[in-house]
């Protein structure tokens, strides 16, 4: 077994953006500008769009973090939005998910200029990449694809399962990887809570891909000798035992998976940081696609 360790790859990623920032700085050329947009207190967000300020940091690209009380109206947010749209300083700026119930996150997405849609949640975007036009892709999808990439992880002609639909996730990256490209070109099956006969299914995957949002969802006896399993979940779970009172879980039991792997993505560790790397990677294409 082989840990596919997405904090040393998005590390490398961030390496390779901070040298570009650096010879954009050299030829007094503009430097990436990602702004984020986060509504309410919710504790997973604020983490992860804290660590995406930090990314922008550790680069060198400038950022903009917007707060909204979670009571803002879903009107007050559609003009900020605009209002990024029309900033030409602004290159690129997402709306942290999930939203309030009152506001409606369909509606929201769509107002954003697809050109500055570093998410890739656009119907535009989704578009383009269905077609393979080169467009923004969803971070975590992208981030997957980049690390199965630079790890030289064969996906051409294998049996590949995805658990979970999300227009995030699940729906964009079996796309993705079903695509003439590689990575791709793969025999995707899309499987969700409907599936019937599961466990025999990802038994029968040569990658497995867990992003469900289910704790511990995947078992031993759903995977099979020599796969690749990759675990999008980040859970919250209570943890007495650690100071904060909780801890990141993955959809895969880990422990009892993974030896029967031939790689495996750990939680925290994995996906999470090539989601943040992906975003980075596409604040700078937005900025040359603009041609600044």
């Amino acid at each position: 077994m082989q840990l596919l360790d997405g904090k040393s790859c998005a590390a490398e990623i961030r390496s390779e953006l901070r040298e570009i920032v650096r010879l954009r700085k050299l030829e007094n050329k503009k430097v990436p500008h990602l702004t984020a947009i986060i509504v309410g207190q919710n504790g997973g967000s604020i983490s992860y769009v804290n660590a995406k300020v930090a990314a922008c940091e550790e680069i060198g690209f400038e950022s903009t973090l917007i707060s909204f009380d979670e009571s803002i109206s879903e009107e007050d947010l559609l003009k900020k939005i605009l209002e990024l749209n029309s900033n030409i300083d602004i290159d690129g700026f997402i709306v942290q998910l999930p939203l309030p119930s009152h506001i409606n996150e369909l509606k929201i997405t769509q107002a954003i200029d697809p050109k500055k849609d570093v998410d890739g949640f656009h119907p535009q975007n989704l578009g383009n990449m269905m077609l393979n036009i080169p467009s923004f892709l969803p971070a975590t999808p992208a981030g997957i694809i980049e690390l199965l990439s630079r790890n030289n992880i064969q996906t051409e002609g294998k049996n590949c399962v995805v658990i979970g639909r999300s227009n995030i996730v699940g729906m964009p990256l079996s796309i993705m990887l079903a695509r003439n490209s590689n990575p791709g070109n793969c025999t995707v099956t899309l499987a969700h809570s409907k599936t019937k006969n599961l466990t025999e299914i990802c038994r029968n995957a040569d990658i497995l891909i867990a992003a469900i949002g289910k704790p511990e969802f995947v078992t031993k006896e759903m995977v099979k000798e020599g796969a690749v399993v990759i675990d999008v979940g980040t859970t919250r779970v209570e943890d007495p035992s650690r100071e904060r009172g909780w801890r990141l879980c993955g959809d895969v039991k880990f422990d009892e998976v993974a030896e029967k792997c031939s790689f495996i993505t750990p939680v925290p560790g994995g996906i999470g940081p090539m989601t943040i790397a992906s975003l980075m990677m596409n604040t700078l294409k937005a900025l040359e696609l603009q041609g600044k």
